[in-house]
């Protein structure tokens, strides 16, 4: 069974699979790209056929797959390819559609269950993150101008991506919408003279934050709450809100953006940076939600801007920033390999196979799956922002010309 529906899926490339009896079999029309995997055990293969949207990530966290060559983002490159085309899998077409109808319920996020969420990815031991994100632990998609920028320096490039296109001035007061480790926060205290308040659900991050703005000596201008955003009450100059939105469930975007038209003042301007999809509406992969992010979800733009449009606010930028997070990911996945020993202490082998499958599996989604990502700029004014776009590129480039603070 399995084999009928490889020979139906893979048409591009090369696809060689070795079986649990030692049998082996090429895919694909022998163009392109060429990777494989061997499968040990018949259950792994049933599930193959049965469920492979979850099984596939299962079994490669069990050892009951492996890579060929032990090359696994070629494996998945491959695979999204090809999994891609109308003829693909038809019983994960079908799980596919079962996930999407559900995908309101699935998606229900009340504060409660928000809180549980994020406690279960972000929550984990803080040096984990410390080993592949870079310095300022910036855990989303980085900023790369040329493609030839370090980490370090993609993170820092997004952090004045974003500030430039919030027209930040000495003063003013920031929410900072899922802060994560305080990273941009700091940032934004430091290098424009604003009040920051960054609040998050995960109390992890929440301790890190407070420790670095009284290390950095911007407790006085850069403090931290742990509190959902519908219970912000206080308005605001500015907001800023990075790799939050995928949290948020598509239940829950009416409320959102009314939570923004609400806390900003009438001049006021937000920008939301978040991971989305260029064809339309889908579902999140069932791995994904089972063991990285339950609840969460990379939604099109066409499901965004209706929720824009009902709140009031005027969408006033949108940019599609593609292949920036590929870029990220490779990078992340290079340093998780480089200190795999470490993390493997903190956790163990299954743990480590899991996080490397779901690096590999992101990036090859940002080449090969439709996956993007989108910042979408709102204010509650028409004219909160100049006619043009040239004062974002301007800015951007004073900032990379400035020194630090």
């Amino acid at each position: 069974m399995l084999h009928a529906v490889l020979a139906r899926a893979i048409r591009h490339g090369r696809l060689t699979v070795q079986y649990p009896d030692g049998r082996i079999r090429h895919y694909g029309d022998g163009t392109g790209p060429e990777a494989g995997f061997r499968i040990l055990t018949r259950r792994a293969a049933w599930r193959l056929v049965t469920n492979p949207g979850l099984s596939f990530g299962e079994s490669y966290m069990d050892g009951a797959i492996e890579p060929l060559d032990g090359r696994l983002l070629d494996l998945l490159n491959l695979l999204m390819a090809n999994m891609a085309e109308p003829t693909g899998h038809p019983v994960e077409a079908l799980r596919a559609l079962w996930r999407q109808a559900r995908r309101r319920l699935d998606q229900l996020n009340p504060a409660p269950r928000a809180r549980r969420n994020v406690a279960h990815h972000y929550d984990l031991n803080g040096r984990l993150y410390a080993l592949f994100l870079d310095r300022d632990r910036q855990y989303s998609c980085a900023y790369f101008p040329t493609g030839q920028e370090s980490l370090e320096e993609a993170q820092a490039a997004k952090k004045r991506h974003i500030a430039a296109k919030l027209r930040l001035a000495p003063g003013q007061e920031v929410l900072d919408i899922g802060c994560g480790w305080g990273g941009m926060a700091l940032t934004l205290a430091r290098d424009h003279g604003v009040r920051v308040t960054g609040i998050t659900l995960s109390e992890e991050q929440l301790r890190e934050a407070r420790r670095r703005a009284a290390e950095a000596g911007l407790a006085d201008r850069c403090r931290f709450e742990l509190l959902d955003y519908r219970a912000w009450r206080r308005p605001v100059d500015r907001i800023v809100s990075v790799g939050m939105f995928e949290h948020v469930g598509i239940v829950n975007y009416p409320a959102f953006f009314r939570t923004l038209a609400r806390a900003l003042k009438p001049d006021g301007v937000a920008l939301v940076h978040a991971i989305g999809r260029r064809d339309g509406p889908g579902s999140t992969n069932p791995w994904l939600t089972r063991y990285i992010f339950p609840g969460g979800y990379s939604p099109a733009l066409s499901e965004v801007l209706p929720a824009v449009e009902r709140s009031g606010l005027w969408a006033t930028d949108v940019e599609i920033l593609r292949l920036h997070y590929a870029l990220t990911l490779q990078e992340w996945r290079r340093r998780f390999a480089a200190n795999r020993d470490a993390i493997q202490s903190l956790y163990d082998e299954r743990f480590c196979r899991m996080f490397e499958f779901y690096l590999a599996a992101s990036e090859a989604s940002f080449r090969q799956g439709g996956l993007i990502n989108w910042q979408l700029q709102v204010s509650r004014r028409i004219d909160a922002v100049p006619l043009t776009r040239d004062y974002m590129l301007e800015a951007e480039r004073a900032l990379a010309a400035a020194p630090a603070g």
